[in-house]
């Protein structure tokens, strides 16, 4: 079946919205629920960054140059977003900088996915077209499968490593 890559990401985004409300709804004391919900999250988020790095944001550059600003912009909000889960990764909820560095990641992603939801992704939808979307879908689908679950992956690394040289 065929997969939207704009619906695809739009789903990613609200499960990750998801996981950013249960943990800043999680109490002072819960450290447990907060260590599960940050390991959830950097998942999710390494997952994510990886398929719109590795697919979606190539992919788009090439076939709609009028938008090399936005995707360029995006890949900064990447490498921020993975600087920040690298480091989060190697905390516990214990931590004193642990909960406002979460606070941050989380501010700074919302940024990213409200400024795709209603800036990008209109243009990209516009541009592309159904069949060049759900081939970018398709693409993505087969890209998550294989895609590093944590940020000391290899791939997850090259991919944070490349933003510093790039």
């Amino acid at each position: 079946m065929p997969t939207d890559a704009i619906v695809l990401l739009k789903k990613d985004h609200q499960e990750v919205r998801k996981l950013f409300r249960d943990f800043q709804k999680a109490g002072e004391d819960a450290t447990a629920t907060k260590s599960r919900l940050a390991d959830q999250i950097i998942e999710a988020l390494t997952v994510h960054t990886y398929i719109e790095n590795e697919v979606m944001y190539p992919r788009v550059r090439e076939l709609l140059p009028e938008v090399e600003d936005d995707v360029l912009e995006s890949y900064e909000e990447h490498h921020v977003a993975d600087v920040l889960v690298m480091e989060i990764a190697g905390m516990t909820p214990d931590d004193e900088r642990f909960v406002p560095k979460m606070t941050v990641l989380i501010e700074n992603v919302k940024h990213h996915m409200e400024e795709e939801e209603q800036e990008w992704f209109p243009k990209v939808r516009e541009g592309l077209g159904r069949k060049q979307l759900q081939q970018l879908g398709d693409e993505m689908v087969e890209k998550k499968k294989k895609a590093p679950r944590r940020p000391t992956a290899p791939s997850a690394l090259k991919k944070t490593v490349d933003a510093v040289i790039a």
